[in-house]
């Protein structure tokens, strides 16, 4: 990742301002100990807390970042008070990092679909021809097996940045003979212009750069799907309710 893209990822901004709201609490503290009086750990992280959420409010983060902001100190000391071994922490982390993977730069967590909204794709695709379809941010796998459950005719492909998903699609694909593809990377670098149909859930966050994406390289009359999110400005050509008080589907035709 490039060191410029680093900086911009909200969740790298987030632990800097951590770092930053570190420098007036250690002097503050210097200061009532040559007076004599010492900080507690809570009051400490209590402070801290609250200096990082006016630091994220005055950069306009995100406005969920700063309770996130204001409890990190005091989760970090409740934590650390437990005493647990270290190896219980190391685990989970292990877990989430392959669940997740880069979701701090991308914006984009995991978001798994169901098969109303698989049926409801499939549906869309143009009969009697073959078409190369793609499901970016694949998860394990669902859409993409589906797909090519449906159109033995089409080639399926799911792509997704994160290892663990991508390696339990890959599992199920192979367990069951489908002849769908997974490929594990960032769609950002993917030419859609090879594929008829990009289906998309991943996050408000992540539309507007799809949709300059998806208008530089789709092909006229290809179509891009979107579950639940829209692209900011643009109206989809058609919306699908896929179930009832559900997320709608948002097809749009390039």
């Amino acid at each position: 990742m490039r060191p410029s893209r680093l900086w911009r990822a909200p969740a790298v901004q987030a632990l800097l301002i951590q770092l930053l709201a570190l420098l007036p609490l250690a002097a503050l503290a210097i200061v009532l100990d040559t007076a004599g009086r010492g900080l507690t750990l809570l009051t400490a992280a209590l402070l801290q807390g609250g200096l990082a959420l006016l630091i994220t409010w005055r950069l306009g983060l995100a406005p969920w970042w700063r309770p996130i902001q204001l409890l990190f100190p005091v989760a970090v000391l409740a934590a650390s008070a437990l005493g647990l071994p270290p190896v219980l922490y190391l685990l989970p982390f292990l877990f989430l990092l392959a669940l997740y993977w880069s979701t701090f730069r991308t914006q984009v967590p995991y978001y798994p679909s169901h098969a109303a909204v698989w049926r409801a794709v499939a549906a869309e695709l143009p009969p009697g021809r073959a078409l190369k379809l793609v499901d970016i941010g694949s998860g394990l796998g669902g859409m993409t097996l589906h797909l090519a459950r449906q159109r033995p005719d089409c080639d399926c492909l799911g792509i997704e940045l994160a290892p663990l998903p991508w390696l339990v699609a890959r599992l199920r694909a192979a367990l069951s003979g489908s002849r769908a593809r997974f490929v594990r990377g960032d769609y950002e670098r993917l030419d859609l212009a090879r594929f008829d149909m990009v289906f998309a859930y991943l996050s408000p966050a992540a539309m507007p750069a799809l949709w300059q994406k998806a208008k530089r390289e789709m092909r006229q009359g290809s179509l891009l799907i979107s579950y639940e999110f829209e692209i900011p400005y643009c109206e989809a050509d058609k919306t699908i309710v896929t179930t009832e008080g559900g997320p709608p589907l948002f097809v749009w035709v390039i």
